[in-house]
C-alpha cells in the first residue's frame, strides 16, 4: 500500500514557485514571474482550502495565464516606457563641443572635447577655415576620428 503524498502537495508548490522566481531572476520578461504568482495563488492558495490535486493544478494554470495575458503586458510597458535610450561611450560624444588644437592641414587636425578627449579630428567641409582655438561641434565619430563642423557665431564667442 502506498502512502499519500497529496499531504505534502504544498511542500511541491512552494518548491515550483521558487524554481520560477528564480529562472525569473535569470530572464527578466516577467513570465515566470506570472508563473510563480499564479503556482503560489493557485496552486498553494487551493492547497491550504483542502481542494483535490487536480482543481489545485487547474486554479494555478488558471491564475498564471489570467496573470500572463493581463498583467504582465501592464509591467513590460511600464518598464519599456521608463528605459529610454541614454547615449553613452562614443555614442554620447555626437553634439559635444570641442576646441582646435592644432591646425586643421587639408581638412584634418586634432580637437580637445569638452570632455576632456584629445581627437584626432576630420572636418565634415574641408574648404572651412578654422584656426586654433576655434569652436567646433562633432558631427560623428568614424573608428579613432572625429568629424567636426564648425559652430555658430553664438558658440564661438563662449570660452
Amino acid at each position: 500500500m502506498l502512502p499519500d503524498l497529496t499531504q505534502y502537495l504544498w511542500i511541491a508548490w512552494l518548491v515550483l514557485a521558487l524554481i520560477f522566481v528564480i529562472v525569473e531572476l535569470l530572464t527578466l520578461e516577467f513570465t515566470f514571474l506570472m508563473l510563480a504568482a499564479g503556482t503560489l495563488v493557485g496552486g498553494l492558495g487551493t492547497n491550504l482550502l483542502s481542494a483535490p490535486w487536480w482543481l489545485q493544478v487547474a486554479a494555478a494554470a488558471a491564475v498564471s495565464a489570467l496573470l500572463l495575458f493581463t498583467i504582465r503586458p501592464l509591467l513590460l510597458r511600464a518598464l519599456r516606457r521608463s528605459s529610454a535610450h541614454i547615449p553613452t561611450n562614443v555614442d554620447a560624444l555626437a553634439g559635444i563641443g570641442a576646441r582646435v588644437l592644432v591646425p586643421f592641414v587639408d581638412g584634418a587636425g586634432s580637437v580637445k572635447l569638452d570632455n576632456g578627449e584629445t581627437w584626432t579630428a576630420r572636418l565634415t567641409d574641408p574648404t572651412a577655415d578654422v584656426a586654433v582655438g576655434s569652436r567646433l561641434i562633432v558631427h560623428a565619430v568614424r573608428g579613432a576620428t572625429v568629424e567636426v563642423v564648425a559652430a555658430g557665431p553664438k558658440e564661438n564667442t563662449h570660452g
